[in-house]
């Protein structure tokens, strides 16, 4: 299990698809028509969003119903939920396996690999390559009204020399009493120094607002919003006990999946299908042709994320390490009236499509 920094993900997405680089190789004689390659196995970067929000009174709360007749916060308090999961399946190299195939000496077949050396295709380059998912950005906390000037310019010199906390709710009450009637004034026309042009009003009247808004906060409180981001990448194995991949706190959000201070996100592997070898027309398993092109015939397992006591995500995706290795015929691709194509799934090693390479006055 690997956590991975967003900010990688977003630089991966932005370009067309996860296996950027391909590499084209030729069979002939420097490599005595064999190519080498190896196949995926399936990883799934899960990708949580989380929502942190943070809760503070202000100066003046316990006057807030008196003067504004609203109920204010009362304590300081913090919440994070988990706001949204992802997952996306990812091809990742086998290192324990490595393939050969063995074409007809005197043919020029050619196979175009991904960046992990896995096949996407034979005799064709118009592979297909997974897209990039569009994930969640991590947003910082915008920061709150009365850490900003403008809340210094809304406090009248009165309301700095009074002593009571009392006498300083009432004052700042007043203040946002006028400043209502002053936009009021201003929006009707009766004000005695009206802007000068309609620049000039907006901008005194968002200062208006701005102070209204700095003021109200002193009595009703603040509430920060900030989301948090992070990517836990994870390739199943044979068995797949139940993982902690990440936990939430109501205070800090992520804090890794060995903090317990945190709640846990997990995540469960659940193996719904393996791949069989194909069978002849008696029903007997296939075997594998000499020097064939080796593939996958890939299994399938529900990839289940519960956060709370909730199932948060669930879907059933191809997985190659639980399907079975197999092969297609080499001469299949050295045939020189009608040699075949065939492409690849960068995510397992399965087949995609297969069909016949047209000849050059059709193409």
């Amino acid at each position: 299990m690997k956590r991975i920094s967003i900010a990688l993900l977003a630089l991966a997405a932005a370009v067309p698809g996860f296996s950027q680089t391909t590499t084209k190789l030729a069979a002939g004689k420097i490599n005595e028509y064999g190519l080498i390659y190896n196949l995926p196995v399936t990883a799934f970067d899960v990708t949580l969003e989380a929502e942190l929000t943070v809760k503070k009174p202000g100066e003046f709360f316990r006057y807030a119903k008196k003067y504004l007749g609203q109920d204010p916060i009362t304590e300081a308090s913090s919440d994070c939920v988990l706001k949204s999961v992802n997952v996306t399946p990812r091809g990742v190299a086998d290192g324990e396996n490595e393939y050969l195939v063995q074409f007809k000496p005197g043919s020029t077949p050619f196979m175009m690999l991904d960046e992990i050396g896995a096949p996407l295709s034979v005799n064709t380059d118009d592979v297909i390559l997974p897209q990039s998912p569009v994930l969640p950005q991590s947003r910082p906390a915008a920061p709150i009204i009365l850490d900003l000037p403008v809340a210094k310019q809304a406090v009248t010199a009165e309301m700095l020399q009074s002593p009571s906390s009392a006498k300083r709710a009432e004052l700042a009450a007043a203040r946002i009493y006028e400043l209502r009637e002053t936009r009021t004034d201003i929006l009707s026309g009766n004000a005695e120094n009206m802007p000068a042009d309609g620049q000039a009003m907006k901008l005194v009247l968002d200062n208006l607002a701005a102070q209204e808004e700095a003021l109200t906060a002193m009595f009703l409180g603040t509430v920060q919003t900030s989301t948090e981001v992070v990517t836990v990448s994870v390739t199943p194995g044979e068995t797949n006990p139940r993982k902690v991949i990440e936990r939430i706190s109501v205070t800090d959000a992520f804090v890794g999946p060995d903090n317990l201070s945190g709640a846990p996100v997990y995540l469960d592997i659940v193996v719904t299908d393996r791949g069989k070898l194909p069978v002849n027309e008696k029903g007997e398993e296939k075997t594998f042709p000499k020097g064939g092109l080796a593939y996958r015939v890939p299994g399938a397992a529900d990839v289940i994320v519960s956060y709370d006591g909730q199932q948060r995500f669930k879907q059933n995706f191809e997985v190659a390490q639980y399907g079975v290795v197999f092969g297609l015929n080499p001469a299949l691709f050295s045939d020189k009236k009608a040699p075949a194509f065939v492409k690849f799934s960068p995510l397992t090693g399965g087949i995609l499509e297969t069909g016949t390479v047209a000849p050059a006055a059709d193409r």
